[in-house]
């Protein structure tokens, strides 16, 4: 302490002595160490056996005024309190008012100063006096230290001045403690990052991932407990995914539980994007909500933070109760950055989970499948195959791999183009063939070969599937066919020959309801002649024989003979048949029976899915060198789903209605076309019906 003396030359001699040696130990101080924290308590005790006070405070002030660290000495003790004592000091205090007007004061007489904030026992110790000094450093305010003598009147300039000294000292030394301690913190930051960056990069196993990023929070952090939520695919609710807790099996109760967008504290931060930490939860609102996911638990400080990925939030991360009892100034900044890591972490780990279902899911497929499969390159050599390819081949996996597709069965050039190459991507080619197994057996086969990707590489997929069966059934049908047509022809040449013996030899027929009989009897046969020419013409196109009986008619008369010989099945159901002819037609050539009943088919065709007092339309018009004619109906139209195969053997348009017939009609319709150098197709009409158009060679 600076002690008054009677000699003013001796006193001021000795004053400024005290003041260098004070000043030394000051600065010998504060040069043994960087942190802030120790730095304060050691200034705020050497001020105060300075002047003899009994207690004293210093608070050092953030750029935006708060409270940032601070020391409070009372009778040589450090006494605990928080930032909330502090902002009333800064509030109310003496220290506020030096802080608002950045000077240094006196006060001699404590209970006579309004700038004085009264405590609690200074009515029991008396009036004091105190003084308190702004700390600032290149003029700008870094905190304040306030000191208090037990005597009024007792604190004088000298004082003051001794005081300011202390002040300026402490300021560079404060300063340097706070980029030191700043440094750290950003230390500490980037070890928190890359610890979790490394943590959570030595797994694609999604849960793992989780765990990882929760533990290297608890550390960074040192809190409680941890808890990670995800955003559903909705987008409505958080649902948590991962929790740790110090003691309780905290993951167990948590995991599984969702709240909505913007409910509770992580609903908030989840709907907003942005971080916070809570001091003081059982204050907040939003904390009273989210109290309801984990309610064993009493949370005094939560800091949370979103999870980002490109373009939005993710989910959020939680730290709760940190060991001191309040998080750092840079729990946010670790944690933001912790969650901006996790999201790209998390994104990529959910990727690889779903590749690998889609994966395994692929595999179950492709091992599983009642058909062979085989995988092959660009070039045709077997990658790979599933069970039932070993099965079928007879060949070993290891065979195979030394072989080429062409080795197995003959390939299609024509079907899939000059090279495998030609096949694009999400294009198939499908054609006939026959499988060559180990032992030379032969098998009939539909193949469908398509492009596909697998790991970048581009690949192709063959699937053979065994068609013995439908091959023998087509068999069966054929030689039926076959049967039919020979037992029928003598049988229907004697029905015909006894029908027109009986015309002419029986009495009376020129009674209308007698010639109505044989009106429909030689109706039947005539269909019957039709069908029966129809499946002889079936097999003979189908084994490739040409058309010879061939001559020159016009288009027009072969529209009227169908609309003749239809005429009556038409008017049954009171449809209104019209024609539609252009004028002027060349003639075609072509076999005039054949091509009759072609046209014959359709109209019959469009009879039968007309319904009653509908309208039927045949017409005919040239299209560059093509005579075009077609039958237009009324009906259901044909279902999309079978217009591809219609012209087919045995298909039917309709196959689950009731209507009679053998799906072969239209089957020879193609096949008679085609063998004309024609083409046949059916569309379906905007307001409903269907149109059937052939072409075929104008005479010309």
């Amino acid at each position: 302490m600076i002690q008054k003396s009677d000699n003013p030359k001796r006193e001021n001699k000795t004053n400024q002595q005290a003041l260098l040696e004070l000043l030394y130990r000051i600065s010998r101080e504060v040069a043994t160490t960087l942190d802030l924290a120790v730095l304060l308590e050691r200034v705020l005790s050497l001020a105060i056996k300075t002047i003899g006070a009994i207690r004293g405070s210093i608070i050092i002030l953030d750029e935006n005024g708060n409270p940032f660290e601070s020391a409070i000495i009372v009778h040589d003790q450090m006494i605990t309190h928080t930032n909330e004592q502090l902002r009333v000091t800064l509030e109310e205090g003496l220290a506020g008012w030096v802080v608002k007007k950045q000077k240094a004061v006196i006060i001699p007489n404590t209970s006579k100063d309004k700038r004085w904030l009264q405590r609690p026992d200074d009515e029991e110790t008396g009036a004091k006096s105190a003084l308190s000094v702004p700390i600032t450093m290149r003029n700008d305010l870094v905190g304040v230290i306030t000191l208090v003598h037990p005597e009024p009147n007792h604190l004088q300039k000298n004082h003051l001045n001794l005081i300011r000294a202390i002040a300026d000292q402490a300021a560079v030394a404060v300063l340097n403690a706070q980029l030191y301690g700043e440094s750290h913190r950003q230390a500490r930051v980037m070890t928190a990052l890359a610890n979790s960056a490394s943590a959570m990069a030595s797994t694609l196993n999604l849960e793992v991932v989780l765990n990882n990023i929760l533990k290297e929070i608890q550390t960074a952090l040192e809190v409680e407990s941890v808890a990670l939520s995800l955003i559903d695919l909705e987008g409505g609710h958080l649902e948590y995914k991962a929790a740790i807790h110090e003691s309780m099996d905290l993951h167990a109760k948590l995991v599984g539980k969702k709240i909505l967008l913007g409910q509770g504290f992580a609903g908030w931060v989840a709907e907003h994007g942005k971080g916070e930490i809570v001091t003081h939860p059982s204050q907040d609102p939003r904390f009273l909500q989210t109290n309801k996911v984990y309610p064993e638990m009493s949370p005094h400080a939560i800091v949370a933070a979103p999870i980002f990925i490109p373009g939005r939030v993710l989910g959020v991360l939680e730290a709760i109760n940190p060991h001191s009892g309040q998080f750092e100034p840079d729990a946010l900044q670790v944690l933001s950055g912790i969650g901006s890591l996790a999201g790209s972490f998390i994104q990529n780990a959910r990727l690889y989970e779903d590749l690998q279902e889609t994966h395994s899911r692929y595999y179950d497929l492709f091992e599983n499948s009642i058909d062979p499969i085989i995988i092959t390159d660009l070039e045709g050599n077997i990658l790979e195959s599933n069970q039932r390819t070993l099965q079928t081949s007879r060949y070993t996996e290891d065979q195979l791999r030394k072989m080429v597709i062409n080795d197995i069965h003959e390939v299609k050039w024509d079907a899939i183009g000059s090279t495998f190459l030609s096949l694009e991507e999400d294009t198939s080619s499908s054609y006939e063939s026959k499988l060559i197994t180990e032992d030379g057996t032969e098998i009939p086969i539909q193949v469908n070969v398509h492009q596909i990707q697998m790991a970048d590489e581009c690949r192709l997929q063959w699937i053979l599937r065994d068609i013995t069966e439908r091959k023998n059934l087509d068999q069966l049908r054929e030689d039926l066919t076959s049967m039919i047509f020979h037992d029928l022809r003598s049988p229907l040449s004697n029905v015909i020959s006894s029908l027109d013996v009986i015309q002419a030899s029986l009495p009376g027929t020129d009674d209308p309801e007698i010639q109505s009989l044989f009106d429909i009897a030689n109706r039947s046969t005539v269909r019957i002649q039709r069908l029966t020419r129809s499946l002889l013409d079936i097999n003979r196109l189908e084994s490739g024989q040409p058309i010879t009986d061939t001559e020159n008619f016009h288009p027009e008369e072969l529209i009227q003979y169908a609309r003749q010989e239809m005429s009556t099945q038409a008017a049954a159901k009171k449809q209104e048949m019209t024609l539609s002819i252009q004028k002027k037609l060349p003639q075609v050539v072509a076999d005039r029976n054949m091509i009759e009943r072609v046209l014959i088919n359709l109209v019959q065709n469009a009879i039968k899915y007309t319904p009653s007092n509908g309208k039927i339309e045949i017409g005919a018009e040239m299209i560059k060198d093509e005579i075009h004619l077609w039958v237009l109906d009324s009906g259901p139209g044909v279902d999309p789903d079978y217009i591809d195969r219609i012209f087919d053997k045995f298909t039917r348009i309709h196959p689950d209605e009731r209507i009679k017939g053998l799906g072969l009609g239209l089957a020879f319709c193609r096949l008679a076309v085609e063998g004309h150098g024609g083409r046949i197709w059916v569309e379906n009409l905007p307001g409903g019906g269907a149109k059937f158009t052939f072409t075929l060679p104008s005479g010309s």
